[in-house]
């Protein structure tokens, strides 16, 4: 079905088009954070990510999760972490890290972060909320 719906040219093609190139984007700023900025800015924008596409300001994640998905050493993202709950922008407790000033995080974050955000608004901001079949109108709340 999908297949199908894609290979109409319509807006399900268009819709899942730019949320690939959004995500090359993001893959691709990503590599090029972890070979030039620090381990605390790598986390930083790792959380900013992360809030944007959970419901809430705390989650369930730990060290080790996040060390293996930036790709460095846990002992590096426990000294990171540290740093952050010392100047209170975060609060961190096995397992569970709360963010407490988004701001914070922010401007310790490197540019990273807002150049993958801009991109992602750029090019999904455009995606209309067209209901022309289901498939098309999941793919859009799922690209969004």
């Amino acid at each position: 079905m999908l297949n199908q719906e894609f290979e109409r040219a319509g807006e399900m093609q268009r819709i899942l088009l730019r949320y690939t190139q959004a995500l090359i984007t993001q893959m691709t700023q990503t590599a090029v954070c972890n070979r030039h900025h620090s381990i605390e800015q790598q986390v930083c924008r790792w959380l900013l990510s992360t809030l944007d596409r959970v419901p809430s300001r705390e989650f369930v994640v730990t060290q080790e999760q996040i060390a293996g998905t930036l790709g460095v050493r846990r002992e590096s993202v426990t000294e990171a972490a540290g740093r952050l709950q010392s100047a209170g922008v975060i609060r961190y407790r096995r397992g569970h890290i709360a963010v407490l000033e988004r701001s914070g995080l922010a401007s310790r974050a490197c540019e990273c972060y807002s150049v993958v955000a801009k991109e992602m608004d750029r090019l999904l901001s455009a995606v209309q909320y067209r209901q022309s079949t289901p498939a098309v109108a999941a793919v859009a709340a799922v690209a969004m």
